[in-house]
């Protein structure tokens, strides 16, 4: 009985978001405690991946739902999350000196940096436990799995996931070449936009808009691309990375913002000179 009444409890969707969402906390603090060491916030980043693929785990193993449809959500998110976090980790943490990002964060904070990063952390948790929702959404669908819509957002995820680590593998081994620290990269899916990596992960969390197009709770899968677009766009995604590289790459870059797209990937307004 006791077992029963426990299972209920945890199948609930808003016990499974607040049992996920103070096990994220407890998980953030661990790692604000690392960076006090490593002096490395970047592994914020990776905690995000890492986060969503045990938020996940635990929905499926809880939620209810076809067992098909959930295992499906979850190797979609190992996916995407793992390699992001995998990526992150080999070029973010592992050997590496701090992203600039946090380190002018800490300038910024100055004094109040450790409370202040305590809280970002913190907001990590926050951020990982509301771009869950999706999937919980998606896992949930009570119409019988794998209908022509699943598939399509199927469909999207992993071409969104393969597109984002191809600009990924492309932008790295163009930065391995030490001749090129100076320039900016036109190769590849980087001559379409100057952002490619971006628009591939805004576009994954459209897959699971289209899978559960529909189902109860669908307007909760719009989190995923309308946040993530909003955080991409206009906080600490293309505007940074834009002021880094003008900072950095100077007129090279300054050309190519006047001929290609920031985002969305196109073909360039005019053909770009290659340095």
């Amino acid at each position: 009985m006791i077992c029963g009444i426990t299972r209920r409890m945890t199948a609930d969707p808003l016990s499974l978001v607040l049992v996920g969402y103070g096990a994220l906390v407890l998980f953030m603090l661990g790692l604000w405690a690392v960076q006090l060491l490593v002096r490395n916030a970047s592994i914020a980043d990776v905690g995000f991946c890492i986060g969503l693929i045990a938020v996940v785990l635990w929905y499926t193993g809880q939620a209810s739902g076809e067992t098909e449809r959930k295992l499906l959500v979850m190797v979609m998110v190992c996916l995407y999350a793992g390699r992001l976090g995998l990526f992150l980790l080999m070029n973010r943490v592992i050997g590496k000196a701090e992203d600039a990002r946090y380190q002018a964060l800490r300038r910024r904070w100055g004094t109040q940096e450790r409370w202040r990063m305590f809280g970002y952390f913190q907001l990590q948790a926050a951020a990982v436990t509301t771009f869950s929702l999706p999937f919980l959404v998606v896992m949930q669908n009570p119409r019988p799995p794998f209908g022509l819509a699943e598939l399509a957002g199927v469909l999207i995820g992993v071409g969104a996931i393969l597109g984002e680590a191809v600009a990924d593998v492309q932008l790295s081994r163009f930065r391995r070449r030490s001749w090129n620290r100076d320039r900016v990269c036109r190769e590849g899916l980087w001559y379409l936009s100057r952002h490619p990596n971006y628009f591939f992960e805004w576009l994954h969390w459209w897959a699971y808009v289209v899978m559960a197009f529909g189902a109860p709770g669908w307007p909760l899968t719009l989190i995923g691309p309308v946040g993530m677009g909003w955080a991409l766009l206009k906080v600490t995604g293309i505007p940074w990375a834009e002021r880094r590289a003008l900072e950095t790459k100077g007129d090279d870059y300054r050309e190519y913002q006047q001929t290609t797209n920031a985002f969305v990937p196109w073909w360039p307004k005019r053909p770009i000179s290659r340095h």
